[in-house]
């Protein structure tokens, strides 16, 4: 441990911390704040940023995902519609990764989610309407395991917040799409471990997992405490900005 470069790890700490206190108190960002900072400022490859993101989710993930489960937020129901779908779209995004850049596609995404930012702010300014039961589910699951794959994130910013915009509990939506995603990123973690080796992981992960892990437990107890109403602000207001902010990138 001596030879540890703490004064490197560090930073990813205090990123990781925060990425997944957000990730876990709405529901998405974990994988767009981390890999926008690999990939931006650090140079990391596009697929050795996912698989190392998605390795850390592993982790972080199961946390969260206890966390919410301890506190009531899931939608056993839900949960189960979600998962198979978001696995096999997880793989053939990660497979695809591998051969071809596929981020060409993200601003057009980020356009989309954008869009739903916005609404989402409108609906939680008129005032939160009475939850329904979305119906428009695997789906969901398939094209935000694949952009989450693809990507390094996407899977909370697409399932979420199209989950809302069918009229879904906002509390029980973050709490059900968290606890999914650590299957999704067990299995798309193991995708790239077999196609691009260990090669892919990289030392910034290592610190992004020691802040995700400290702050995982936390994100049951914000999302069961906030109201539904300046929840769904706050979820339209990230999803916003971070879309916004990948479109400006892009240009």
């Amino acid at each position: 441990m001596a030879g540890f470069a703490w004064d490197q790890v560090l930073p990813f700490v205090a990123v990781g911390f925060l990425a997944q206190l957000v990730d876990g108190a709405l529901g998405m960002a974990f994988g767009l704040i981390n890999s926008t900072l690999m990939v931006s400022l650090l140079g990391v490859s596009p697929a050795a940023a996912s698989a190392s993101i998605h390795a850390v989710e592993a982790f972080t993930t199961a946390a969260s995902g206890a966390s919410h489960i301890a506190h009531r937020n899931v939608d056993w129901r839900l949960l189960r519609r979600l998962v198979l779908p978001g696995i096999l779209g997880g793989v053939l995004g990660a497979g695809l990764l591998v051969s071809i850049d596929a981020s060409v596609a993200r601003p057009f995404v980020m356009a989309y989610l954008a869009a739903i930012g916005l609404y989402l702010l409108f609906r939680a300014w008129q005032g939160t309407p009475e939850p329904r039961a979305p119906r428009v589910i695997a789906p969901l699951g398939l094209v935000g395991g694949f952009l989450d794959a693809a990507g390094g994130g996407g899977w909370g910013p697409v399932v979420t917040s199209n989950l809302l915009l069918q009229g879904a509990d906002p509390r029980r939506t973050i709490g059900t799409v968290n606890t999914a995603e650590f299957f999704l990123t067990a299995t798309v973690s193991a995708t790239f471990l077999v196609t691009m080796g260990p090669a892919a992981f990289t030392l910034a992960a290592i610190g992004v997992l020691i802040g995700g892990l400290l702050a995982a437990p936390l994100g049951g107890v914000l999302a069961k405490r906030v109201p539904a109403r300046p929840l769904m602000a706050l979820v339209g207001l990230l999803l916003t900005a971070t879309s916004a902010y990948t479109i400006w990138r892009s240009w």
